[in-house]
């Protein structure tokens, strides 16, 4: 078979061969993207800093979530709160990291950045986790939720979720900082913005420890992490009928998700169970992913990076993109030659 130029596949989305013509590689909600969070975007005004201190999109996003404006604290994106959340942590004595066995790449770079060895349990750690997981799309678990952990719960894909409960209850949301990134959700994941709930503290001492990690969190903040456009993304996350939309759009996405998991399965692939619109499968008989993307357009996600080789992830995607990918599966005999034969 002809080589490709395509060598890395630890991310979704566009790559040097530019946006896949049939992207099952991301978690961006196919419904998107949303009409009322696209034109705050479309409207943002480009040619102003936004207000350094973002005094009213913090008032925002605390009413949304019910908490002081105190416990806000804003990022770029996912990425760059992990590696400054992780730079805190060492400032602080932090030497250990527990990661959950499957995890993005950013999370042990970060990690490997700055020194931190992983940690059997997460007693004086910095303790990851992600909810529903990815690429997993499971539950979380096990927790460590006293005060000797800093755990950081990546919520990117619970408004996402279309099946099953999370693993906290409110109170035990409580205990640790929720990292928040709405553009998956809004089916704008090329605009970057991201939000961070810090915890409430159980008690005086508690609490003064983490306004001053509030504090030390936005100091080594670079000028502005977001800009017009992040800001009216999160501006409109939190209005109403944003988030009615988003609630109308998730018995789609079930029925989606169903129908993509049968036509695997009637392909002879093995799909793996998922609270989320995404799951892990893996092919009757290895597949060529560089060759599915170049030839056809089609990006599946490559799990070898979160510690699965021979499986990927697949966002959901509609009916029409599910056949294409049918097809382009069938026609370039990346299934077994039975099985084809059988349809």
């Amino acid at each position: 078979m002809t080589a490709h130029p395509i060598t890395s596949w630890t991310h979704g989305g566009a790559d040097a061969l530019g946006a896949p013509r049939v992207d099952f590689s991301t978690n961006s909600s196919a419904c998107g993207p949303c009409p009322q969070a696209l034109a705050a975007v479309q409207a943002a005004d480009a040619t102003l800093y936004p207000d350094p201190f973002y005094s009213a999109l913090r008032q925002r996003l605390a009413a949304f979530h019910r908490v002081a404006p105190e416990r806000v604290v804003l990022a770029g994106s996912a990425s760059e709160f992990i590696f400054r959340i992780t730079a805190w942590a060492w400032q602080q004595g932090v030497r250990r990291v527990q990661l959950p066995a499957h995890h993005y790449g950013d999370n042990a770079r970060a990690a490997q950045a700055w020194g931190l060895q992983p940690a059997a349990d997460g007693a004086g750690a910095l303790v990851w986790a992600c909810e529903p997981s990815s690429p997993l799309g499971q539950a979380h678990g096990p927790w460590c939720l006293d005060a000797a952990h800093t755990v950081v719960l990546d919520r990117a894909y619970a408004p996402l979720r279309l099946s099953g409960a999370p693993s906290l209850s409110d109170a035990q949301l409580d205990r640790v900082w929720q990292l928040f990134t709405p553009n998956k959700a809004l089916g704008l994941t090329g605009v970057r913005a991201a939000y961070v709930i810090a915890p409430a503290g159980a008690s005086t001492r508690e609490q003064g420890h983490i306004e001053a990690a509030v504090a030390n969190l936005n100091l080594i903040a670079p000028s502005w992490p977001l800009g017009a456009h992040g800001v009216a993304l999160l501006q409109a996350w939190v209005m109403p009928e944003v988030q009615a939309w988003l609630l109308a759009c998730l018995p789609t996405l079930r029925d989606w998700k169903a129908r993509q998991i049968d036509m695997l399965q009637n392909l002879g692939w093995t799909c793996l169970l998922s609270e989320a619109n995404f799951f892990c499968a893996q092919p009757p008989q290895p597949l060529d992913l560089s060759a599915l993307r170049a030839e056809y357009g089609i990006k599946l996600r490559d799990c070898a990076s979160f510690g699965l080789p021979g499986w990927v992830r697949l966002g959901v995607l509609g009916p029409q993109a599910q056949a294409l990918l049918a097809c382009g599966l069938q026609e370039n005999k990346l299934i077994p030659a039975q099985l084809e034969n059988s349809q």
